[in-house]
C-alpha cells in the first residue's frame, strides 16, 4: 500500500509540474481515486451487495404494481436474475443468502401462475443450497420451513377434483414427492389442470421469454407407430439439443422392466405433454417423459422385448426418432416376405426375402395439407395436388397389373411428417417403398426425370433437392453424414440402388416413346428424411419439373400421368423379375 501511495504522490507531483494549476489538480484527484479503488475494490458502490439487493427489491415492487407485467415470464425472470446477482457477484457477502431466498420466493410465486414444475424445482434447489452453504444464516431456518410447507401442500393435493367444464369427478394423482427421485425419471411432470379464466393471458406455449434461462428447448410431444415387430417413437422439441442414451437392464427386485432412456440437454417439459404415453404392443409398454434436472429432460421407454434399436435426430423442427425392432422368429420368416435386417445382411438373406416375391408396396405421395410442396409454373398448381392424383393412379394400376397389395401413406390432402411416412411403410411390412414427388428449380429451363435412393449426396443439385424435400437447410444435409453411416447397411442400399436404376431407365425409355425432350437426369444419392430407417428397398422419384412450363402442363394432364405411372410399374415389374424370375 505504501508503494502505491508513494507512486501516486510522485505521479501527482510530475503532473503538477507539467500542467497548469487546476487541470493538474483534477488529473491528480482522478489518479488518486483510481489507486484507492484498486486497493479497496469491495467498497465500490457499484459492487455493493446491499445495493444490488435493493435494486432487485425495486424491480419486484414495479412488477407487483403492474398486473400487465405479471402476465409475461420475462418480467419475472428479470427480477429473479437481479436477486441471483446478489450472491453470484459476491457469494461470501452478507447479503448472498438473502438474495438466494428472495429468488426462491419469486420462483414459487411464478409457479402459481405458470404451473410449470421447473419453477418449483428451481425454488427448492435454491432453498436447499442456502441450507448447505449458509447453515448459520437466519435464512437457513426460513428455507427449511418453506420447503416443509411446499411438501405439506404437495401431499395434501386432493385425489378427487370436481372439474368446472363437465361437473364430473376427475381423479388427480398427488404431485411427485420432492424427496423421492427414481433413477430413470427424477422428476415427473405435474398432471395438467384446467386453466382458470384469470390465468388464460399467461403464455402457455413457449415464448422467447419462457426460454430465457439458457434458451432451453421445450419438449412438446411423444408420438409412436408400431406393429408386432417394429415400433417408432418420436420426441418433438422446439429447439435442437444434444442428447445421450443408455440401455438399462431389467431389475426384478424393484419390479422394473428393461428400460431405454434418452437425456436431452438444455430442455424442459411442456406443461401440455402427457406424463405417460401408453404403447402396449409386442415390444414396448410405454414411453414417459420428465424433468430430470432443471435443464434436462429424460425420456424413458419401458421395454417388453427387443432385438436392436437405433436413435437419430431430424431438424426443422428438431425431433428425436427411436426405432425399436423385435427378434426375427422362424414362423415370421416363413410368412409372406422376410424382413431385411439392418445388421450385416448377406446376399442369401436378400434372395430369401424375395423368395415369395413382392407382395406389398407402399406409395408415398409427397407433401400434403399445410405443406403444399413446390409451386407450379402455372398459377394455382401445387405439387401436393398433382402428386396425390398421380399416386392414386399409380396405386390402382399397380394393383391391377402386379396383383399385389398397394398402400398409400395418404389418400387425401392431409399433412404427414416425414418420419411418419417411413413408419407407415415399416409398420405395414412393405416390401418396397416408393416416395413420389415433382421436381422444381429456380431456373425454369431445367427439366427431366430423376430417381434417388438414400445415401450421402453426390453433387450440389442432389443436396438442393434433398434440402427442399426435407424442408431444411443445405447445412443440415451435411450434418446427416454421421447418422447415415450408422443407419445404412450395404445390402439394403444395394437393393435400393438397383431398384432406382431399373425404374429410372425403364421410365425414361417408355416416356420417350410418346414424348419428345424427355431428359434422363439419372440415378442420384441423397439423404432424404423420408427414407431414413426404412426396412425395405426404398426410392424417391422426381417425376418431372413442375417449375418448367412444358413439364408443368404435362404433369397436370391425365394422359401424361397415366403414361408415367405405367412406366414406373414396368420398372418395378422388371426389378421383381430380375430378383425372382419365377414370380412373374
Amino acid at each position: 500500500m505504501m508503494i502505491n501511495i508513494r507512486l501516486n504522490s510522485y505521479l501527482c507531483s510530475r503532473m503538477r509540474f507539467h500542467t497548469n494549476g487546476l487541470n493538474g489538480l483534477k488529473i491528480c484527484l482522478v489518479l488518486s481515486l483510481f489507486c484507492f479503488t484498486a486497493l479497496y475494490p469491495s467498497v465500490s458502490p457499484c459492487s455493493s451487495g446491499k445495493q444490488r439487493y435493493f435494486a432487485a427489491d425495486n424491480c419486484y415492487k414495479r412488477l407487483k404494481n403492474s398486473s400487465v407485467k405479471q402476465k409475461y415470464r420475462e418480467n419475472w425472470m428479470k427480477c429473479i436474475d437481479k436477486y441471483q446477482a446478489v450472491f453470484t457477484k459476491n457469494p461470501s457477502g452478507p447479503w448472498a443468502a438473502a438474495g438466494m431466498y428472495r429468488a426462491a420466493q419469486l420462483y414459487l410465486e411464478l409457479y402459481k401462475i405458470s404451473f410449470r414444475i421447473q419453477d418449483r424445482i428451481e425454488a427448492v434447489d435454491l432453498l436447499r443450497r442456502i441450507q448447505k452453504r449458509y447453515p448459520s444464516s437466519v435464512y437457513s431456518d426460513r428455507s427449511r420451513h418453506l420447503i416443509r410447507k411446499i411438501e405439506e401442500k404437495s401431499s395434501k393435493t386432493t385425489e378427487k377434483k370436481i372439474t368446472r367444464y363437465t361437473g364430473c369427478t376427475k381423479v388427480i394423482k398427488p404431485e411427485p414427492d420432492l424427496k423421492s427421485k427414481p433413477d430413470d425419471l427424477k422428476t415427473a411432470q405435474i398432471p395438467k389442470e384446467k386453466s382458470r379464466p384469470e390465468d388464460r393471458d399467461v403464455h402457455e406455449e413457449p415464448t422467447p421469454a419462457q426460454k430465457s434461462i439458457g434458451d432451453d428447448s421445450i419438449i412438446t410431444g411423444l408420438r409412436f407407430w408400431s406393429n408386432p415387430n417394429y415400433t417408432r417413437v418420436v420426441v418433438d422439441a422446439t429447439h435442437e439439443s444434444d442428447f445421450t442414451h443408455r440401455l438399462l437392464k431389467k431389475d426384478p427386485s424393484i419390479h422394473q422392466p428393461q428400460r431405454l432412456y434418452v437425456d436431452l440437454d438444455n430442455s424442459r417439459i411442456s406443461r401440455d405433454l402427457p406424463r405417460r404415453t401408453a404403447i402396449n404392443d409386442d415390444l414396448l409398454l410405454q414411453a414417459r417423459a420428465g424433468q430430470h434436472t432443471p435443464h434436462s429432460v429424460r425420456v424413458v421407454v419401458d421395454i417388453k422385448s427387443f432385438d436392436n434399436y437405433k436413435i437419430f435426430s431430424l431438424k426443422d423442427p428438431f425431433r428425436l426418432v427411436i426405432d425399436v425392432w423385435g427378434e426375427q422368429k422362424e414362423d415370421q420368416a416363413s410368412q409372406k416376405t422376410a424382413r431385411l435386417s439392418t445388421d450385416n445382411i448377406k446376399s442369401s438373406a436378400i434372395a430369401k426375402q424375395f423368395a415369395l416375391g413382392v407382395r406389398k408396396i407402399v406409395i408415398d405421395p409427397g407433401h400434403g395439407g399445410k405443406d403444399p410442396g413446390a409451386p407450379g409454373y402455372l398459377k394455382g398448381v401445387w405439387e401436393k395436388d398433382v402428386i396425390l392424383k398421380l399416386s392414386k393412379t399409380l396405386a390402382q394400376r399397380m394393383r391391377d397389373r402386379l396383383k399385389c397389395e398397394v398402400v398409400l401413406t395418404r389418400s387425401t390432402d392431409t399433412y404427414l411428417t416425414l418420419e411418419e411416412r417411413t413408419a407407415i411403410a415399416n409398420t405395414k411390412n412393405a416390401d418396397l417403398f416408393i416416395s413420389m414427388h415433382c421436381n422444381a428449380a429456380r431456373n425454369r429451363k431445367l427439366a427431366g426425370i430423376e430417381t434417388y435412393y438414400l445415401n450421402l449426396a453426390t453433387d450440389d443439385q442432389a443436396i438442393s433437392v434433398a434440402a427442399r424435400e426435407n424442408a431444411t437447410s443445405r447445412k443440415n444435409i451435411s450434418d446427416l453424414d454421421s447418422i447415415l453411416n450408422d443407419l445404412m447397411k450395404n445390402a439394403k442400399i444395394n437393393e435400393s440402388s438397383r431398384l432406382a436404376a431399373i425404374v429410372q431407365s425403364t421410365m425414361v425409355k417408355h416416356m420417350k416413346l410418346d414424348y419428345s425432350d424427355i431428359r434422363d437426369l439419372g440415378v442420384k444419392q441423397a439423404p432424404f428424411y423420408v427414407l431414413l430407417g426404412a426396412r425395405m428397398p426404398s426410392i424417391l422419384i422426381e417425376t418431372s419439373f413442375l417449375s418448367n412450363k412444358t413439364e408443368c402442363k404435362r404433369l397436370i394432364s391425365s394422359r401424361y400421368q397415366t403414361k408415367i405411372c405405367d412406366a414406373i410399374i414396368s420398372g418395378v415389374e422388371k426389378y421383381i423379375k430380375e430378383t425372382n424370375p419365377l414370380k412373374l
